[in-house]
């Protein structure tokens, strides 16, 4: 698509780096290549032949000028909507030239594409229920032809400025140690580069998100998924426009036709959406009746809806992260010591590292983000010492706490799951496959509301904070990782998501 929409505008048409699973396809590859795509592994799996022929051949592209490079940062594409954390292979061999002097300087241009309706959204929600994805392949691509009849409303591609990385790394990086070792010899990366190259990732993806636009329906759908099955149209539209206002207060970059009445732009929506909601006698209805449920490799057809519904919610939660982070720790914390809320703020930032986009090491700027956020919408008043709820300020922290929530609620569940795990190791793929089982029962049982535990992203996350929480342990035994539970440290978190065990103290800052 950047590459049609460059071309349009006579601008220089991109190399695109893209998956190998693209290459088998007949014809389709070939044009793909002819049309600047150029293929790489998913993973090198240690073989280093193969990275340094591809490395040189991107910097080979990159130190001739011959085309702008195209890549995505997170690696793959995000089947929940939610921006994941970024990888850096292709960064630091895009940013290497500019260290051993090649290029004088390099320009980073982050781009924002947002969609009206996701055309794969049916797809993605199977996959994060564990059907695997279907192979790539030319006969599937022109049987999906039939699709493209169908309304997918707008899509949004936002340009921001071009970064340079020459001035990233003024005063921060020095160049010096390249210029120690002949090019051609690949050096070890250093912490300070590491480090430099993570800053640099997350700060291009917070550009990102800063520029994604938000639809009207991105607002209908969650105040929806908080009043389940259904809402009353004008109040749904009511509670839409508070929402509208919230979240332009908070920065969000808004699609929303003013020249409109309110009520048609939401009719509309669920107009453009409606195999997930429908209008009917002036309620809104989310097409999750369990009466007529089909049942698709064991899936039941409502969570395959309602998380469907999830990736639209997930849209407005980059802007909302800060504050509603803040408004949890609210609810979890016993009075309204600032300290105490900014430990618990810190414990739910480092725990859910994996689930939003944070810039490493900038939790108290996060924290005081999130409060002047709430105090700008008269939410909270700041004292000395405590944070104050308003009482206008309850509707929103409401709000707040129901879009987040289910978050708390997902990772307690999994751990209750780890202390109910008979088997001492396991692999990921068991474990997937067992916390599924697990949830699925809670679910058919009454005894859990939440869906958002079923997908595989939500539990591949969890794993990941619990690993690093020193909750779980993993090892690695004939190349593979094999995860083990420390059962006292998960009844800890187990009670501290339960607000039953008191969240201790970070490290020192000055609030």
């Amino acid at each position: 698509m950047l590459s049609f929409l460059l071309y349009n505008y006579d601008l220089p048409v991109p190399v695109i780096a893209a998956g190998m699973d693209f290459l088998g396809m007949r014809l389709v590859g070939e044009l793909l290549r002819m049309s600047g795509a150029f293929f790489m592994r998913r993973t090198f799996g240690g073989n280093k032949l193969y990275w340094a022929v591809f490395s040189e051949y991107v910097k080979t592209m990159l130190r001739n000028g011959y085309a702008p490079v195209e890549f995505f940062l997170e690696g793959t594409r995000s089947r929940s909507a939610k921006t994941l954390t970024p990888k850096f292979g292709l960064l630091n061999i895009v940013m290497e030239p500019f260290f051993k002097r090649e290029v004088f300087d390099t320009y980073l241009v982050p781009i924002s594409i947002s969609y009206d309706k996701i055309l794969e959204e049916t797809l993605y929600a199977y996959e994060l229920l564990g059907v695997p994805k279907p192979k790539e392949s030319t006969t599937g691509l022109l049987k999906a032809r039939k699709i493209l009849s169908e309304n997918f409303g707008s899509i949004h591609v936002y340009f921001g400025d071009p970064v340079s990385l020459r001035s990233l790394a003024a005063g921060r990086m020095s160049r010096s140690p390249y210029n120690l070792v002949p090019r051609y010899i690949p050096q070890k990366q250093s912490e300070d580069m590491h480090a430099f190259v993570t800053e640099v990732a997350f700060k291009m993806q917070l550009l990102q998100i800063e520029n994604l636009v938000l639809s009207p329906w991105s607002l209908a759908v969650a105040v929806l998924l908080q009043n389940r099955p259904c809402m009353d149209f004008d109040a749904l539209v009511e509670k839409t426009l508070w929402l509208k206002g919230l979240a332009q207060m908070f920065g969000g970059l808004l699609l929303w036709p003013d020249n409109e009445p309110a009520e048609e732009v939401v009719q509309s929506s669920i107009l453009l959406h409606s195999n997930l909601a429908s209008l009917v006698k002036d309620q809104v209805i989310l097409n999750v009746d369990s009466g007529d449920s089909e049942v698709v490799d064991g899936l039941i057809f409502q969570h395959i809806t309602l998380l469907m519904c999830s990736a639209y919610r997930n849209q407005l939660l980059n802007i909302f992260v800060r504050p509603s982070l803040v408004a949890v720790a609210l609810q979890m914390t016993p009075g309204f010591r600032k300290e105490d809320v900014y430990s618990c703020f810190h414990f739910l930032r480092d725990m859910f590292s994996d689930e939003f986009i944070f810039l490493p090491g900038s939790t108290l700027r996060d924290f005081e983000e999130g409060c002047y956020l709430l105090c700008k919408s008269e939410t909270i008043q700041l004292t000395l010492r405590d944070i104050l709820v308003t009482e206008k300020g309850k509707t929103v922290l409401e709000f707040l706490v129901g879009l987040f929530k289910p978050f708390v609620e997902c990772y307690q569940i999994i751990c209750k799951y780890l202390l109910h795990e008979e088997e001492e190791r396991f692999t990921e793929k068991q474990y997937l496959a067992a916390v599924r089982k697990f949830t699925c029962q809670l679910l058919d049982q009454g005894a859990s509301q939440c869906y958002d535990v079923l997908s595989s992203d939500v539990q591949k996350n969890a794993l990941a904070a619990f690993v690093r929480l020193g909750v779980v342990e993993k090892k690695k035994i004939n190349n593979e990782n094999i995860f083990s539970v420390n059962e006292p440290a998960t009844t800890k978190l187990e009670g501290m998501l339960s607000c039953k065990t008191p969240i201790g103290k970070p490290t020192a800052a000055r609030l």
